[in-house]
């Protein structure tokens, strides 16, 4: 949790500025969506349910994110300051640049975020993790030998940032995020034309860059360094540098005076995006099918907002003993990047890391309360899906998913009540 920080004297570029950390703060994140700390993921589910598609506008005096145009040739590198996080960095990154590409066959629309290495003045590679729909975008353009045309729009409603941060299967392929924030808006997102390919971008962004993924190119994110790395991952670690996908920027359109946004990987602000969006998803896969039992989702700091959920269950008799197993299981078919599933109680706050790791330690034998479950195939960030880290592990990338189940068994419910305090009134003399 910090701070968010707006540097208004970049060097080098005195014209724009730079924002860091808007969503690295629970409460913050709730303020800006009219919402509290424990409500956020219901507010996205009920967002869900109320969607509204964006909409093209036509601007007469242009739109906000087209006050200012640069048409290639250009030098992107002089334009915007893309930050740099590490002395072992890749290059510098564009890390929260929002892809809008659309389906070169269907014409179905994506939105998502991916890290953007500058490589030269027109050049940036796009990292997508396997099963990205942008990439399925991508890949199906690359069949027909043609470039895909995207947008990367930047500084946007924190509404914009979280819709984009659901995954499949609560958004399949096909599925345009950008309607759920309508629905927390409820008004459409503004689109416009961009200038220089046939794609749109969001209108009232404060920068878009433009430009092509180019059919059959690739190359190494750090072919300008030789660093071996990419950049710093929300799991903590430097990520590996890949061979991407090249997009070749064809345009570079902005606010007066913009605000580039960004984000640093390891980070509350990465939680936030990331694990909203996946205790909504956890929340609507188990209400579906066991209505009332889950009360709650906590996608905690130290998975990331990725590999880690809290999940509170209310057993209401005896049939519902092994129901909350039942839940972890389905919280891992509704994101299937999740790692690890702590069970507890609905007397503990899953917001709370101190009565979590209580329950796990009052509430909890190792030798029955946990399951494993080996073989699976998780996210490639994490360092520890490896055969060197665990003769189970066949192949890098594949996890031992494991629940921790911390509830207290029905039966047994009357010896783990816990201590009934009084409550005390302070503002009343004794």
């Amino acid at each position: 949790m910090g701070p968010a920080m707006l540097f208004e004297n970049v060097k080098g570029y005195p014209d724009v500025r730079v924002l860091v950390g808007m969503l690295a703060s629970r409460e913050r994140t709730a303020l800006l969506l009219g919402s509290t700390v424990e409500q956020l993921p219901f507010t996205l589910l009920r967002a869900l349910d109320r969607r509204i598609a964006p909409m093209t506008v036509s601007f007469p005096e242009g739109a906000p994110c087209q006050e200012v145009v640069h048409r290639a040739p250009l030098d992107i590198r002089s334009l915007l300051p893309a930050p740099t996080n590490t002395l072992f960095d890749a290059g510098p990154y564009f890390n929260l640049g929002l892809l809008r590409a659309e389906d070169p066959e269907t014409g179905e629309a994506d939105v998502t975020i991916h890290r953007l290495c500058v490589q030269g003045s027109d050049r940036l590679t796009v990292y997508f993790v396997p099963g990205r729909h942008i990439d399925q975008f991508r890949i199906k353009a690359e069949r027909q030998g043609k470039p895909l045309p995207v947008s990367i729009s930047m500084g946007l409603d924190p509404a914009i940032y979280l819709a984009a941060c659901f995954e499949p299967p609560t958004t399949p392929l096909g599925f345009d995020e950008l309607t759920i924030a309508g629905g927390l808006r409820q008004r459409p997102v503004e689109l416009v034309d961009c200038v220089s390919v046939p794609a749109k971008a969001i209108a009232r962004a404060e920068i878009v860059i433009e430009g092509e993924i180019l059919p059959g190119e690739r190359m190494r994110e750090d072919i300008n360094t030789g660093t071996g790395f990419a950049m710093p991952e929300f799991p903590g670690y430097l990520g590996q540098a890949q061979s991407c996908p090249v997009i070749r920027v064809t345009a570079v359109t902005h606010r007066f005076n913009p605000i580039l946004q960004t984000i640093v990987g390891p980070g509350e602000e990465h939680v936030n995006l990331a694990g909203i969006p996946t205790e909504a998803s956890i929340l609507r896969l188990v209400e579906n099918s066991m209505p009332g039992r889950l009360l709650n989702v906590y996608a905690h700091s130290a998975g990331g907002g990725k590999y880690l959920a809290i999940l509170q269950f209310k057993k209401g008799s005896i049939r519902d003993e092994g129901r909350q197993r039942q839940a972890a299981l389905t919280a891992f078919a509704a994101f299937s990047e999740l790692k690890h599933v702590i069970l507890v109680d609905e007397d503990v706050d899953i917001f709370n890391s101190n009565d979590v790791l209580w329950a796990m330690t009052t509430r909890y034998q190792g030798d029955v309360s946990t399951v494993f479950i080996q073989g699976v195939r998780c996210h490639p960030l994490d360092p520890s899906q490896s055969p060197d880290f665990s003769p189970s592990i066949l192949e890098d990338g594949i996890s031992c998913k494991t629940i921790f189940d911390c509830t207290v068994p029905f039966a047994l419910r009357e010896r783990f009540r816990r201590a009934p305090f009084m409550e005390v009134d302070m503002d009343t003399e004794s």
